[in-house]
């Protein structure tokens, strides 16, 4: 009896280990050979080099792709990540839209055996994703203010312009901001909203908070198309002197500071993120594994009159 007991054991695991191996082959076969890249608007010139880049890399490697942008919507980026898991992509790259809305799209991805890779937002929980390959918002906004403290000369009142709250990197700015001026009991904050990243909205918002403080010094923006909608409401006030720091890199940053319009910014080096999250995703496809940890940082840098020029769509000459 004993015999036969370890021999119909044998046969059952034997059994459950054919329906394994048939069920992941079956994954396999459903699996084309599309990468999916899913980004915010790319009206937004940072989102759209971010896309393009990823784009880029991944064709040259031999990849198809699919390029879709979720506008920020979480439902809409729902849909997206069925859409590429009954296309059987092989693997999603993405700059998601919130750091709670995107757990569960990532962790559907993963159940259906297609890895997700993250860049530039991160998702607030670890072992979902393959790669979160995001720029050193802390240290970039520990930069920026830093700038603007010498600026603004260490004293005047100043306004804060942050991004989508629910946006972890929104927080991360603000917070790295603060680390520097808060240091500084000259300077005084008058305001502190949420401009949604948005450069209508900032402009909005800007032109709300001159008529209750016309005589601000300075304004710190979490991202470039804020400071751009700050400055463009500031000069049509005739305050084109105050000084706009941004946070991003763009090219129209770049070209407000030559103009000596914005004072400087802090560049995220958004296209190598995504060139990186590609070339992992295909080191991950060919291996499965990267070789890297999971929540990866990349500097930022500061730019300013002094270096602005060497600039063009997010990547410094050097």
């Amino acid at each position: 009896m004993k015999k036969t007991a370890i021999i119909f054991l044998l046969l059952t695991f034997m059994t459950v280990g054919l329906w394994a191996s048939g069920d992941q082959e079956a994954k396999s076969e459903k699996k084309g050979n599309t990468i999916f890249i899913i980004t915010p608007s790319h009206d937004n010139p940072f989102f759209k080099t971010e896309a393009v880049a990823a784009d880029d890399e991944a064709t040259k490697m031999g990849y198809a792709t699919t390029v879709l942008s979720h506008d920020d919507d979480a439902n809409l980026q729902d849909q997206q990540f069925d859409t590429a898991i009954a296309a059987g992509a092989l693997a999603i790259i993405v700059d998601n839209a919130g750091a709670d809305a995107t757990i569960g799209p990532v962790r559907r991805a993963k159940e259906a055996g297609i890895p997700s890779f993250l860049i530039d937002r991160e998702i607030n929980e670890t072992g979902l994703a393959v790669s979160q390959i995001v720029s050193n918002n802390y240290q970039g906004a520990v930069i920026g203010a830093e700038k603007f403290v010498e600026l603004m000369g260490e004293k005047g009142k100043f306004v804060e312009l942050v991004g989508k709250e629910s946006d972890t990197n929104a927080g991360i700015r603000s917070k790295g901001y603060h680390e520097i001026l808060d240091q500084y009991p000259a300077l005084e904050m008058v305001a502190r909203q949420s401009a949604n990243w948005s450069q209508t909205e900032a402009y909005e918002k800007m032109e709300s908070i001159l008529q209750a403080n016309p005589d601000i010094k300075g304004v710190i923006c979490g991202n470039d198309t804020m400071a751009m909608g700050a400055m463009a409401a500031l000069k049509a006030a005739g305050m084109g002197d105050v000084i706009v720091v941004g946070f991003d890199g763009s090219n129209d940053v770049r070209d407000s500071i030559l103009a000596g319009d914005i004072k400087a910014t802090v560049l995220q080096t958004c296209a190598y993120n995504a060139r990186l999250a590609v070339q992992q995703a295909d080191k991950y496809i060919k291996t499965g594994s990267t070789g890297a940890p999971e929540k990866q940082l990349t500097d930022c840098v500061l730019i300013d009159s002094s270096n602005a020029e060497k600039l063009d769509n997010f990547v410094l000459e050097q």
